[in-house]
C-alpha cells in the first residue's frame, strides 16, 4: 500500500502514450522499501509499460568528493544488480540530474521522482516539472511519516513535533510489498556508465580526491541491513544507557545509509519496533522524531545552512557577544587539521576526517568549541558546515544542518548568560568528563591513525 499523502504531482502535463515508465531515483538509491520505485511499477503495470530506472551522477552537488562518491556508488552498483533481478532496466548518466532527466524523459509516458528536502534537489525536481513534457510525480520515501502531513511549518523543537507525529504515525507504520514489472525492459540502448568498473569510474569523476574513502562503512543496501541486524542484536538493548559514551560504540551507524537513501527509515522502524528491546523507545525517539525534526527545518527554512536560519533570540545574543575576547582564535585550516590546544576536540575531527564519521556526543562538543574559537560566530557557523559536509559520510544532510543549529541554540532553550555564548547552551571538558573518559577516546583516535 503506498498512502496517498505520499504522492505529489509536481506539474499538469498530460500523460503520454510513451514507450516506458521513467523512475527517477536520486535521493532513494534503494530497491527495497522504495515507495518511489513501487509506485512506478504499479503504474507501469496499469499501463502495459515497461519500467526504466534514471539516476543522474554529477560532480555539482555541493562537496562532492572521493569518499562520498564512493559510497554512493557501492551502492549504486547493488542497485543496478536488484533491478536486473526484477528485470527492471537501470540507466545511470554523468550528467547533471535536471537536464538528463529531460533528454531521457522525451518517450516516457510519466516520470516519478522520490523526494528531496535541500534547496539542490529541490531546484531540480522544480526545473525538471517546469521542463518535461509529462506529468512529474513526487513521491515521498525518506520519512516515516511525510514532512507536510507532520506540519505545515518550521517546527520550534522536538517537543512540539513529536505529538504531531504520534498522533498520525500509525497510519504510515505499514509495511511496503515489493510488485513484479509485468513487461520486459524497453530495449532501448541509452548508454549507461559502466558501473562494474567502480574504481574507473570514480577516477574518471571530476572531485576532490583529497577526503579518501574509508574502509569503515561500505555503501549499500545489504551492508545497511547487516549493520542494522548487528546493532538490534548486540546494542539496542543498552542504547538509552549506552549511547553517548564515545568509547563504548554504541550507535546504529545507520545516518549514512540513510542519507543516501540506501536503507529506508520505514524498513528500520518496523524492524526496531518488532523488538522487546528496553532501548527501542529511545531509538525510535531518534529516528522518527528527531531525524524528521531536523527534515521539517530543511524543508521550511530556507536558510537552514547558515547563521542566517537561526531563531532570532539566538542571532541576538551571539551577536550581543560577538566582540568577547577569545582566549584562542584557531584558522579554517587549523580546525581542518586537528591542530587545536584541545586533544578531545583534535580526536573528534581525526575520527571525522579518517573514518567518515564521528560520534554524536562528541559532535556536540567539537560544534561548541568551533563558536568558542572563532573570530564571530556567522564565521564559525561556515567552518563548521564546511568541515562537516567535507568529511562526514553523512554530511549534506538535513539530520547535519541542525545539529549545527543546535549548537547555536535552534530547537534548544535559552540558559545562563556567559562570555562568548550569552544565552547558549555551553559545553567544555569537564562536562566530558563526567560522562565518560575523553582520555581513553583521545587515545582510542590516535592509535587507530598510527595504525593505518
Amino acid at each position: 500500500m503506498i498512502e496517498k499523502e505520499r504522492v505529489k504531482l509536481l506539474n499538469n502535463k498530460n500523460e503520454k502514450n510513451g514507450d516506458y515508465i521513467l523512475y527517477w531515483m536520486q535521493s532513494s538509491q534503494r530497491t527495497e522499501f522504495n515507495h518511489a520505485l513501487e509506485y512506478s511499477i504499479i503504474k507501469a503495470n496499469s499501463l502495459k509499460k515497461p519500467i526504466l530506472v534514471f539516476f543522474g551522477l554529477t560532480e555539482k552537488f555541493p562537496n562532492s568528493n572521493l569518499r562520498n562518491n564512493s559510497f554512493m556508488l557501492e551502492g549504486l552498483y547493488e542497485v543496478k544488480k536488484s533491478l536486473e533481478e526484477r528485470n527492471i532496466e537501470f540507466v545511470i548518466w554523468h550528467k547533471s540530474p535536471e537536464i538528463g532527466i529531460i533528454n531521457i524523459s522525451k518517450d516516457a509516458s510519466l516520470v516519478v521522482v522520490d523526494k528531496g528536502y535541500q534547496k539542490i534537489e529541490r531546484s531540480w525536481r522544480q526545473y525538471s516539472s517546469d521542463s518535461l513534457d509529462c506529468p512529474l510525480i513526487e513521491v515521498e520515501t525518506n520519512t516515516v511519516v511525510p514532512v507536510e502531513e507532520v506540519s505545515k511549518k518550521e517546527e520550534y523543537s522536538a517537543a512540539t513535533i513529536r505529538p504531531k507525529i504520534k498522533n498520525i504515525i500509525s497510519k504510515y507504520m505499514i509495511p511496503l510489498s515489493m510488485n513484479v514489472p509485468i513487461k520486459n525492459p524497453s530495449g532501448i540502448d541509452f548508454d549507461s556508465l559502466d558501473i562494474e568498473d567502480l574504481e574507473g569510474l570514480i577516477q574518471s569523476l571530476k572531485l576532490d580526491k583529497s577526503v579518501k574513502s574509508t574502509p569503515e562503512l561500505l555503501g549499500g543496501t545489504s551492508e545497511a541491513k547487516s549493520h542494522l541486524d548487528y546493532f538490534i542484536r548486540n546494542k539496542l538493548d543498552r542504547y538509552d544507557q549506552l549511547r553517548n559514551n564515545p568509547n563504548l560504540s554504541y550507535l546504529s551507524n545507520m545516518s549514512p545509509y540513510l542519507h543516501f537513501g540506501q536503507i529506508s527509515p520505514l524498513y528500520i522502524a518496523l524492524k526496531v519496533s518488532q523488538t522487546d528491546s528496553p532501548g527501542k523507545d529511545s531509538y525510535l525517539e531518534e529516528l522518527i522524531v528527531r531525524r524528521e525534526l531536523a527534515i521539517n527545518y530543511t524543508y521550511y527554512n530556507q536558510n537552514y545552512e547558515s547563521f542566517e536560519g537561526l531563531p532570532d533570540w539566538c542571532k541576538r545574543t551571539l551577536r550581543l557577544h560577538e566582540k568577547d575576547l577569545r582566549d584562542y582564535v584557531y584558522s579554517i585550516k587549523d580546525f581542518e587539521n586537528s591542530n587545536t590546544h584541545d586533544p578531545y576536540w583534535n580526536a573528534a575531527q581525526n575520527e571525522m576526517v579518517f573514518t567518515g564519521k564521528m560520534h554524536g556526543y562528541m559532535r556536540m562538543y567539537w560544534g561548541k568549541k568551533v563558536i568558542e574559537w572563532s573570530k564571530t560566530p556567522e564565521e564559525a557557523y561556515q567552518i563548521l558546515i564546511h568541515l562537516n559536509d567535507k568529511f562526514e559520510l553523512d554530511g549534506r544532510d538535513p539530520n547535519g544542518y541542525t545539529g549545527i543549529a543546535w549548537c547555536f541554540g535552534k530547537h534548544d532553550r535559552p540558559w545562563k548568560e556567559r562570555k562568548i555564548f550569552g544565552n547558549i547552551r555551553y559545553m567544555n571538558d569537564k562536562g566530558l568528563k563526567r560522562k565518560f573518559d575523553p582520555d581513553a577516546y583521545a587515545k582510542k583516535i590516535n592509535d587507530y591513525i598510527s595504525n593505518i
